[in-house]
């Protein structure tokens, strides 16, 4: 049997509209009741973000979860995301995030790299969340990005073999390039 994805006609979607849509194999965000739906990531996405949450999760203390999507944020009632990967801070195992992520990543993907590098950072920014991190496979590069006084600020950069120290939310030297390997 197949299953048919319905849309609403019309009306802004919230939360729990997403919550009773099928499991089809699309990605769906929801920014301000407007649907954002993408497709699957190709593979050199699917690398750079399974190398990252490697990397991470190896180099992260127990008090941290290292998480990769899918897995819904929800943000309001109307905003919900599918980052990359997460870190959220470790505790009780419940259905969904409870916490607000600590670091949110987005590889950066053809298909989504305006959306990555504009609408996602704004509403990461107003969220409150602390850290946001872009690793663009094309180049290689991961650009650090952290909140200061209510706006991200780039903090640290590197491009190609050149290791990045960070402190946020944990220690951890990642090199782009061995990211995306």
């Amino acid at each position: 049997m197949t299953t048919v994805t319905t849309m609403p006609l019309h009306g802004d979607w919230t939360v729990d509209d997403l919550d009773a849509l099928p499991d089809d194999g699309l990605r769906y965000e929801l920014v301000d009741g407007v649907l954002l739906v993408s497709p699957s990531p190709l593979l050199p996405h699917q690398v750079g973000q399974s190398n990252l949450m490697v990397a991470l999760a190896t180099a992260a203390p127990h008090a941290f979860r290292v998480l990769g999507a899918p897995l819904d944020i929800g943000l309001s009632p109307t905003r919900q995301l599918q980052p990359d990967v997460v870190v959220i801070p470790r505790g009780p195992l419940t259905p969904k995030v409870q916490d607000l992520p600590l670091l949110v990543v987005e590889v950066l993907s053809p298909s989504t790299r305006a959306t990555d590098l504009t609408l996602k950072r704004y509403v990461l920014e107003q969220a409150g969340v602390p850290s946001y991190w872009l690793l663009d496979p094309e180049v290689p590069s991961l650009t650090v990005l952290e909140l200061r006084d209510g706006a991200y600020v780039e903090v640290a950069r590197a491009e190609g073999q050149q290791p990045l120290t960070v402190q946020r939310p944990f220690p951890v030297t990642l090199v782009p390039a061995e990211l995306v390997a």
